[in-house]
């Protein structure tokens, strides 16, 4: 996540009208009381944070993990802004992306194009597999995951744990079409350390992990190290499979050569990268690490189990926008420099 912003532009509207703020303060979303929310909005007439200097209205992303660019959003209007125990947490009202959540500066989901990276990070494991039963999220506390995951009907049991419980209530006071996935009777909320959560699984207790994380900068640091992929590797069964957010081959071939590096000692099963398009990440696109214990092989590559084929979904009123199986096989094509790299590391 993002440790530099801009400087703030001094006459952008960032506070609510009195009404605007009494109706929220009064809604309750999903039985969760939205009152955490309304009070960090207090301080919100202060200037916010990485709105461009430049040009003023514009959302500009700057961040040392991606030097000498930065991708700008249109503001119509800023929602909400607060600082949570980990994160500065901020929700605006783009021109052409609909609402965007931001942490630290860094855009997590908007509205348009969110649907390409919550489904593809939970179909590829989850469509890899036979009747999967229990799946673990980490992170995800904008609840996008579990919305996809409750489309298989074989998932009897959804563990969720996100360290942050401002961006859980703000996602369904803001993002109720993805925090959604809350309304699921399987999903068990846990508001914690993931890598601690994990460490304390019983061996063998999942079918899928999937780990959607920020950048490996702040609070999500730990999800990309040696020990936590350990930790994935055990709380998984034999011929389980973790899928976790890896990074833009654009931009970050030197941590996903590391990533790779790390899996391919730990998970003696499958081990691959898949990549998709997001038009508001960094460069465009972003990777997911895909492996599988020793145990049942599991060929990513192919998916056995289409949920695209299955009429309805499961509990999802909401159709696919952006997953197929045709998609899904074409994750794993890689252009050369980055299957050279990712390659080298199996020999």
């Amino acid at each position: 996540m993002a440790e530099e912003s801009v400087a703030a532009v001094t006459d952008f509207p960032v506070k609510r009208a009195r009404e605007e703020e009494n109706s929220m303060s009064e809604n309750n979303v999903n039985g969760v009381s939205a009152s955490t929310v309304s009070a960090e909005m207090e301080n919100s007439n202060k200037e916010p944070d990485c709105i461009s200097s430049v040009i003023p209205g514009w959302f500009s992303e700057i961040s040392p993990m991606w030097p000498g660019e930065a991708h700008s959003l249109k503001v119509e209007k800023i929602l909400f802004q607060g600082k949570s125990q980990f994160q500065h947490v901020m929700v605006f009202q783009s021109s052409t992306y609909g609402k965007v959540l931001v942490l630290d500066g860094v855009i997590q989901l908007t509205e348009r194009d969110e649907c390409a990276y919550q489904e593809m990070i939970t179909h590829l494991p989850l469509c890899s597999i036979p009747n999967p039963k229990k799946v673990l999220v980490i992170g995800g506390g904008d609840g996008g995951v579990l919305r996809e995951v409750s489309r298989h009907t074989s998932v009897e049991q959804i563990d969720i744990c996100e360290i942050d419980e401002m961006v859980v209530n703000v996602a369904k006071q803001f993002f109720p079409d993805v925090a959604v996935g809350y309304e699921d009777p399987r999903v068990r909320l846990h508001i914690g350390d993931g890598v601690a959560f994990l460490r304390g699984a019983p061996q063998g207790t999942y079918d899928a992990v999937i780990v959607d994380s920020s950048d490996p900068i702040g609070p999500a640091q730990e999800l990309f190290e040696k020990p936590f992929f350990e930790s994935v590797a055990k709380a998984l069964r034999p011929g389980g499979v973790v899928c976790t957010q890896a990074e833009s081959i654009w931009l970050h071939m030197h941590i996903i050569e590391d990533i790779v590096a790390n899996c391919r000692q730990i998970f003696k099963g499958s081990v691959n990268y898949a990549w998709t398009t997001v038009p508001t990440y960094p460069s465009g696109v972003i990777g997911f690490m895909l492996c599988s214990t020793e145990g049942p092989p599991v060929d990513f590559k192919h998916p056995m189990n289409p949920i695209d084929a299955v009429e309805g979904h499961g509990n999802s009123k909401r159709p696919l926008r952006f997953y197929n199986s045709e998609i899904h096989a074409a994750a794993f094509c890689l252009p050369t420099f980055a299957k050279k790299v990712i390659d080298s590391k199996a020999k």
